[in-house]
C-alpha cells in the first residue's frame, strides 16, 4: 500500500511538473515564435512589432487568450519573408494612476448651542444608527430651543420621530427635537436660546427622552463639539 502511494505521489507530482514547462521542440522558423510559459498574446504581439489583432487573423486563433506552451505562432503576415516590423521597444505600461483620495468634507462653520435638555445622555452620535443625542428625563420635562431661530416644522409626519420640532437657525443650520410630549412652539415663531419650545415625551419612541440632531446643508452632524 505504501509503495503504491509513493508511486502515485511520484506521478502526480511528473504531471504537475509537466504542465509548468514547455516541451522539447524544433525551433520556430523565421516569421514564427514558439509559445513559452508566462507568455501572453499581448506580450508576444509586443515584442515583435505587431497588434493582438494582426496575431489572432494570422492563426486563425478562436481565442486570443487561449495559447499553449510549445504551440507555433505566425509573428509575420503570410507571404512575407518573415521579418518583423522594426519598433522601438515599448515601455511596460506603467501602473494604473490611483485614484485620487477624495477630499475631506468642509468644516461646517461654528454655531453656539445650548443643552436642548438637562436630562442625562444616553446615546450619542454615531452617525448610522444615531444621528444625534439622546437625553433622558421625565414626562414633562422641558424642551429648549439650541439656538435662536425660526421655527420650520411642527408635526408628527415623521413616525419614528414622533412629535417632531425644527427649528431653522441660518441657510446651513438646522436643530430637530424628537419624541415630544407637548409642542409649544408654532410654525413661524422666533425663537430664543433656551427658550421652552416642548416638552419631553415617548411619541415615537420606547421611553420618555429627547432625541436631539444638528443639521448642516441638510445632513445630520454629531452636535457634541457645538455643546457646552
Amino acid at each position: 500500500m505504501t509503495v503504491r502511494r509513493s508511486l502515485l505521489c511520484l506521478t502526480t507530482a511528473a504531471l504537475l511538473a509537466a504542465c509548468g514547462s514547455t516541451p522539447d521542440a524544433p525551433p520556430a522558423g523565421n516569421g514564427f515564435y514558439r509559445v513559452k510559459s508566462g507568455d501572453t498574446l499581448y506580450r508576444i504581439a509586443r515584442n515583435h512589432g505587431r497588434t493582438v489583432a494582426e496575431l489572432t487573423r494570422w492563426n486563425k486563433l478562436s481565442d486570443p487568450t487561449a495559447i499553449t506552451a510549445g504551440q507555433l505562432l505566425r509573428v509575420s503576415p503570410p507571404g512575407t519573408s518573415g521579418t518583423t516590423r522594426p519598433t522601438s521597444p515599448t515601455p511596460s505600461r506603467p501602473d494604473p494612476t490611483p485614484r485620487p483620495t477624495p477630499s475631506p468634507a468642509p468644516k461646517a462653520p461654528a454655531i453656539r448651542l445650548a443643552p436642548p435638555a438637562q436630562g442625562k445622555v444616553i446615546g450619542r452620535f454615531d452617525g448610522n444608527r444615531n444621528k444625534g443625542i439622546n437625553y433622558s428625563g421625565s414626562r414633562g420635562s422641558p424642551v429648549l430651543a439650541a439656538a435662536a431661530g425660526k421655527v420650520v416644522y411642527v408635526g408628527e409626519g415623521i413616525r419614528s420621530y414622533g412629535r417632531l420640532i425644527i427649528v431653522k437657525h441660518s441657510e446651513d443650520y438646522l436643530t430637530a427635537y424628537a419624541h415630544n410630549e407637548t409642542l409649544l412652539a408654532r410654525e413661524g415663531d422666533q425663537v430664543k436660546q433656551g427658550q421652552r419650545i416642548a416638552t419631553m415625551g415617548d411619541s415615537g419612541a420606547d421611553q420618555v427622552m429627547l432625541h436631539f440632531e444638528l443639521r448642516y446643508k441638510g445632513n445630520a452632524i454629531n452636535p457634541a463639539p457645538f455643546l457646552p
